[in-house]
């Protein structure tokens, strides 16, 4: 079993290779904890330190994958250099009280290869909502999490954070 996100990788910042500023030719893989499927950007050509692809990848997350790892790399006249690595914890966008198919804006910090800062990687993640269909090609209701507004019969529900207030005296 999986879950379906739509990962978007939006942009870098302050990216450098040997301590010298990015000129061009950058581009990111991503890819789950230990998965074999890996999603590759296009290269961005004049984006220098400061670049950005704005592009939407469409992945089934493993149930028990715990991070997405997404690694910037150049390339250069004698190869392909890494720049910096993220590991994006699940956690960040499932669970807790936040609903699905909410789209997530983060920015990590980027690591490289000898555990120094280098710059940071803008993603944004949503996890899509499965859609039921049956054999006959009708949609089946999806349930509604939330709490009741009236005990009318009312079909409309609030959903949220509740707020708590505890009196400590």
């Amino acid at each position: 079993m999986s879950r379906t996100l739509e990962i978007t990788i939006l942009s870098c910042e302050n990216l450098r290779l040997n301590k010298r500023s990015i000129k061009k030719n950058t581009f990111v893989t991503v890819q789950f904890d230990a998965s074999s499927e890996v999603c590759i950007t296009r290269v961005d050509s004049d984006g220098g330190s400061y670049p950005s692809w704005n592009e939407n990848f469409v992945m089934d997350m493993p149930l028990h994958a715990r991070f997405i790892t997404a690694e910037v790399k150049c390339k250069t006249i004698t190869g392909v250099k890494n720049v910096g690595f993220a590991r994006i914890p699940v956690s960040d966008f499932i669970g807790g009280y936040v609903p699905e198919n909410q789209v997530h804006f983060l920015s990590y910090r980027l690591w490289d290869s000898k555990v120094n800062r280098n710059g940071v990687i803008n993603v944004s993640v949503r996890v899509k909502v499965s859609q039921h269909t049956s054999s006959n090609s009708t949609s089946l209701p999806v349930a509604v999490k939330g709490v009741p507004v009236a005990r009318n019969g009312s079909s409309r529900v609030v959903t949220g954070i509740p707020a708590v207030w505890l009196n400590c005296q």
